[in-house]
């Protein structure tokens, strides 16, 4: 269970994002409203796509575009697997991120595939690898629930507190 299996947990909706047996089916930029409330986007996880050399280029260079480019990007909300290292892609991602001062939320996922000691372990070396603190983490599972509404309520209120008040300059 990866990314869209999240993003539908997260939703509180089975099938809103198309899920699949294997990595790196999203091809595209998958836009969801929230709540009414802000807008999600799904980006292509191009690091794992069983797919050919030219086209992980082409999902790459989409995601990289879209993150460079995208001046209304409020935040992100960066999927990393508990079993793996950042590979270079993912350092190069979190260098972009960090050069555009864009806020992140890590959501560290599979928590179910390793037991709880390794598991804080690896979470601690994940978060030190990409220079990321463990106040901007949280750790999940999709088929145990672990960390979903605790994610939830992180991406809500880093939403609330960048559209401000009601009414304020950027609230409304």
């Amino acid at each position: 269970m990866g990314k869209s299996s999240l993003i539908n947990a997260f939703a509180g909706r089975r099938g809103l994002a198309r899920t699949s047996r294997t990595p790196g089916k999203t091809r595209m930029c998958n836009v969801f409203e929230v709540a009414e409330t802000f807008y999600l986007v799904d980006l292509p996880g191009y690091g794992y796509a069983q797919t050919g050399r030219q086209v992980r280029r082409g999902l790459e260079r989409l995601v990289r575009d879209y993150l460079d480019r995208r001046r209304s990007l409020a935040g992100a909300v960066w999927l990393l697997d508990v079993r793996r290292d950042p590979s270079r892609d993912d350092l190069d991602v979190a260098a972009l991120l960090s050069h555009r001062a864009v806020p992140l939320l890590v959501a560290i996922t599979k928590a179910d595939k390793l037991g709880r000691g390794r598991r804080i372990e690896r979470t601690r070396a994940i978060l030190d690898a990409v220079g990321v603190p463990s106040d901007q983490c949280v750790v999940t599972s999709v088929p145990t629930r672990e960390g979903i509404e605790e994610l939830r309520e992180s991406v809500f209120a880093f939403v609330a507190a960048v559209a401000g008040p009601p009414g304020g300059p950027q609230g409304g």
